[in-house]
């Protein structure tokens, strides 16, 4: 298994611990009211706030710091765009400005602020996924959307899409070796051609695996649902705990809100 597949697998969510134990159906109420809250938000502070509590939970439960960090890669990268262009496209007080080979780049304070906050808004609702994934597995994730009365369909693609990315992620580590092998990659012309050629490959082969995995499925007795079995009710425990959280994010909520404005 290639390195990509390694970080984003559900190894460490089969893991024994505190949150490991809680119904999938109670972390993922909570973790919606979470998300909910993150995008209604007016100010940073609160969207941060949950990035820390969410990272340094995923830490505490054994999830190594270098996978964490390689998870947040991306989001990190999206937030800094995001950043970048709100500070320099919108706004109209000036902040500072800079010449970048002999252009003029004004960075905005109203810019600057819009910016935060949509950067902000990204990583915490980034970070609450992560710890959600960190703490379940995914085919309780699935099962547990089945019985909060998700649409079945719905549920279904994520969960062929969750067991063949890996699949793909995998063809992917493959085929760059043997590029790599082959030189590939030595010189910016004939690296923009290997990944033109990897893209492709990538492309072409999920087309294939999706067919084959449609006659599959349908010899096997496919009529258009995947049974999954029900869940028992939920505990009076998950009760309180769904109680007591949504009580603590909404009195955080409001308060951060009130003393950052």
């Amino acid at each position: 298994m290639s390195l990509l597949s390694d970080i984003f697998s559900d190894l460490f969510a089969r893991q024994d611990n505190i949150l490991s134990r809680v119904d999938p159906r109670t972390k993922i109420i909570v973790a919606m009211g979470t998300l909910f809250a993150v995008m209604f938000s007016k100010t940073s502070a609160f969207p941060l706030a949950v990035l820390a509590f969410c990272v340094a939970g995923t830490v505490a439960i054994g999830l190594p710091k270098r996978f964490v960090a390689l998870r947040l890669v991306a989001p990190l990268g999206i937030a800094a765009v995001l950043l970048v262009l709100q500070s320099i496209m919108t706004g109209v007080t000036p902040l500072w400005m800079v010449m970048v080979f002999g252009v003029k780049i004004t960075v905005t304070r109203e810019g600057l602020h819009t910016g935060l906050l949509l950067a902000s808004r990204v990583l915490g609702g980034v970070s609450v996924m992560l710890l959600l994934s960190s703490v379940t597995p995914a085919h309780r994730i699935f099962r547990a959307m089945r019985a909060l009365g998700a649409p079945a369909g719905w549920v279904e693609i994520a969960m062929l899409m969750y067991r063949y990315i890996f699949v793909l992620l995998d063809l992917t580590a493959d085929v760059t070796a043997a590029q790599k092998v082959r030189l590939g990659y030595a010189g910016m012309r004939r690296g923009l051609s290997s990944a033109g050629l990897l893209s492709g490959t990538v492309i072409l082969r999920s087309m294939d695996q999706a067919v084959r995995t449609n006659e599959a499925m349908r010899v096997r007795g496919y009529n258009g649902d995947i049974p999954l079995g029900p869940m028992a009710s939920l505990a009076w425990r998950d009760g309180w705990i769904i109680v007591l959280s949504v009580f603590v994010l909404t009195s955080t909520f409001f308060a951060m809100e009130a003393l950052c404005k």
